[in-house]
């Protein structure tokens, strides 16, 4: 089975796995003239630097991309800043300023009634 182009050769795209609990990762492209030549190939040229757990084979002109008005869906609505999550390392700086301005030695000594020695 030729691609497009009446080549004999088929672009395809390598993915591996090195655990079975790890995420997919891109590896590599190659040429070859059907799958399972494609799949001997990526485990010739792949495997024998680096143990894996799964190794996928795909054939590029399986890949569907996005068109240009699909791509538009995936901006997000200007009112939605509340979903950007930007963890709560402003808090430690806030209760820092807060301890500063409300919890001053005058302040925890005038709840004993004792008047601080700078007076």
């Amino acid at each position: 089975m030729a691609n497009k182009d009446n080549s004999f050769y088929q672009e395809f795209e390598v993915f591996s796995k090195r655990t079975d609990t790890a995420p997919m990762q891109y590896q590599f492209s190659l040429l070859a003239p059907n799958e399972e030549i494609a799949l001997v190939m990526a485990q010739e040229n792949f495997m024998r630097r680096e143990s894996v757990a799964d190794l996928w084979v795909v054939n590029r002109s399986h890949i569907r991309k996005m068109t240009q008005e699909e791509k538009l869906s995936l901006h997000r609505l200007d009112n939605k800043d509340y979903r950007n999550a930007k963890g709560y390392g402003y808090l430690k700086k806030k209760w820092r300023h807060y301890e500063q301005e409300m919890l001053d030695e005058k302040e925890i000594l005038s709840w004993g009634g004792k008047k601080s020695s700078h007076e």
